[in-house]
């Protein structure tokens, strides 16, 4: 197994930890089986980093938002298949954002919703269901957790 050093951001941020990364090539066949836009929203360049990388991996080129109003303005310039959506943002948050999207966009042309939070505790994927995401996933996030939340979006479509 490989393993990638994430390069430290700043001085506020926790230190740089290791991350497991996919050696197998095969994994990059998920994009070609399943292309797809996706826009990550997340506001930890930590964060950020480890799950752009994932999705490079899977063969995604993933586009990336650090808040929820920047989210919407994505959404207005192109058409993404799926939004990661921290709950915890600066300016505007996940919660809120999904709010503005499900009453924007129509269901044909709404992205399809996938909490990140590093909030695992009862309760908390129901309250992000209840808002309108679709699916969630638990920080830190895993590949598996991604791919399957992939392939689930792609099984319903």
């Amino acid at each position: 197994m490989k393993f990638a050093r994430c390069d430290r951001v700043s001085k506020t941020e926790k230190p740089s930890r290791f991350v497991n990364m996919p050696s197998e090539p095969s994994e990059q066949l998920l994009a070609q089986e399943l292309p797809l836009n996706i826009l990550l929203a997340e506001d930890i360049r930590v964060n950020q980093k480890v799950a752009l990388r994932m999705f490079k991996r899977l063969g995604y080129d993933a586009d990336l938002a650090t808040n929820g109003k920047e989210v919407l303005e994505a959404l207005h310039h192109k058409s993404y298949d799926i939004v990661f959506m921290d709950v915890q943002m600066p300016q505007m948050d996940g919660f809120e954002a999904t709010r503005a999207i499900r009453e924007e966009w129509q269901n044909d042309s709404r992205p399809w919703i996938i909490a990140m939070t590093a909030n695992a505790m009862r309760g908390d994927r129901e309250k992000c269901l209840e808002v309108g995401m679709n699916d969630y996933i638990s920080k830190p996030i895993q590949l598996e957790a991604i791919k399957q939340a992939l392939r689930q979006f792609g099984a319903l479509s």
